[in-house]
């Protein structure tokens, strides 16, 4: 299990500033191989395929779950067997720990159904 896991969001104010290259490589071998980051929109992204449409709205639902309980919010792009779920700080216009917090427990949901 990823550290990251066990970790929880800090609000933006606490954050200070996004990170840097070298800080997103390393952040980026902490979550899993699915995800990718996007230099130019400053954000890393998944993409999840699902059975169904009800799959993919269950696992949105968990998405969502997380998210508020960690108070950072992804994007999703839900379709009818899949969906792609983005994260980056958009008050700090790029990606900070929280986003790998967050994609890190989204991660384990893709585990937990295996």
């Amino acid at each position: 299990m990823s550290d990251l896991r066990k970790k929880s969001c800090q609000s933006c104010e606490a954050i200070g500033q996004r990170f840097t290259q070298k800080e997103i490589n390393t952040h980026m071998k902490m979550i899993d191989n699915g995800w990718h980051y996007d230099t130019q929109q400053r954000l890393i992204m998944r993409h999840f395929q699902f059975k169904d449409h009800f799959e993919a709205i269950a696992f949105v639902n968990a998405v969502a779950w997380i998210s508020h309980g960690e108070n950072h919010h992804p994007n999703i792009v839900v379709g009818y067997a899949d969906c792609t779920v983005s994260y980056n700080t958009h008050a700090l216009d790029g990606m900070t720990e929280n986003d790998f917090i967050c994609a890190s427990k989204v991660d384990a949901l893709i585990h937990v159904s295996e």
